[in-house]
């Protein structure tokens, strides 16, 4: 049995406030897009985990999915599963890849051992894995905030446009990104914000993370201003990085981009 794990991107993220328990709150957009791993169980003799594509850092024990695996091994009698992972999405890159995984390989569970989870139950499971994971479970557009596991949905819909998403061969460090920021309360909230017309967006969302990155990996920022340079009505880094998208009103190519790094079209 398999599924697709797909990634997201940010359509705009301000860190809003240092928490007590020393995570982040934030706010930001997650909107899927169409870069996929692919996840197949089948049943064993012993749980394992294999990786193919992308090498993953880490062993497989500190794998995402084994731990999803785990956590709902805790309440009910699974069966040994060897867990089979092709890894496409970049690494490192602010698009979710891990957390996507994690809850694909729940719902691939839910659905073969018919363990009736609601998608909200599903959910509860995979937060304490990441604060995105629990958005892949619906999968859909949502206004996100708190440590970026409280959803609102949007009304969104993206699909007219042509994105682009240019990975470098750069991995930034979720500790390092937040190490450069100042927490601020912003003076609009992008689930407002989102609702301006696109070519309003660059004057207006913002990804709080960008000034770091830029600062220790420039090629980041130079890859935003050829999206822009290539006619992108919108162009932002996702997540906290390395991965930058673009959006464009028509189909691009980006040759100067692709000479240099990963270039993912149809997104």
């Amino acid at each position: 049995m398999l599924a697709f794990a797909n990634a997201k991107i940010n359509l705009g993220l301000q860190v809003t406030e240092k928490r007590a328990d020393g995570y982040h709150n934030l706010e930001t957009v997650f909107y899927p897009v169409k870069i996929n791993d692919v996840i197949e169980i089948s049943d064993a003799d012993v749980t394992s985990f294999i990786s193919f594509g992308k090498e993953i850092p880490g062993t497989s024990a500190d794998n995402l999915c084994l731990k999803a695996y785990h956590a709902l091994k805790k309440d009910f009698d699974l069966p040994a599963q060897k867990i089979s992972l092709l890894k496409n999405i970049p690494i490192g890159a602010g698009l979710g890849g891990g957390s996507s995984d994690a809850a694909a390989l729940v719902k691939l569970l839910n659905a073969k051992f018919a363990l009736g989870l609601s998608a909200g139950q599903m959910e509860n499971y995979v937060r304490p894995l990441g604060a995105d994971c629990a958005f892949f479970i619906e999968n859909k557009p949502v206004y996100a905030e708190g440590k970026g596991d409280e959803f609102t949905p949007l009304d969104l819909d993206l699909s007219s446009y042509e994105i682009v998403l240019v990975k470098p061969d750069v991995h930034v460090s979720t500790a390092a990104a937040y190490a450069g920021i100042i927490p601020r309360v912003p003076v609009s909230s992008v689930k407002d914000l989102i609702h301006l017309p696109m070519k309003d967006w660059n004057s207006f969302i913002f990804n709080d993370f960008e000034k770091t990155v830029f600062k220790s990996y420039p090629q980041v920022e130079a890859i935003k201003e050829e999206l822009y340079h290539s006619g992108a009505i919108f162009a932002l880094m996702s997540g906290s990085g390395s991965s930058v998208f673009g959006i464009f009103e028509e189909q691009v190519g980006l040759e100067r981009l692709e000479q240099e790094y990963e270039v993912f079209y149809g997104c």
